[in-house]
């Protein structure tokens, strides 16, 4: 998401649960960004394993 604010979001409760990431990441980025990136965030993070995951999602994300 370059040249955008990125939502900012906590991990820590999710017990490394590459499903709850991707649910809790995708629900924040509709909320605050728009349908279409959140689209674009699930497909492109669960194109791979779970270290890709997490790359992915501090792309679209800050994680705390």
């Amino acid at each position: 998401m370059k040249g955008c604010k990125k939502p900012v979001i906590c991990v820590e409760d999710l017990d490394g649960n590459a499903f709850g990431i991707l649910g809790k990441v995708s629900k924040i980025l509709r909320k605050e960004v728009s349908s279409e990136v959140a689209e674009s965030y699930i497909k492109e993070a669960s194109s791979g394993d779970y270290d890709h995951l997490l790359q992915v999602t501090g792309e679209y994300v800050n994680i705390e």
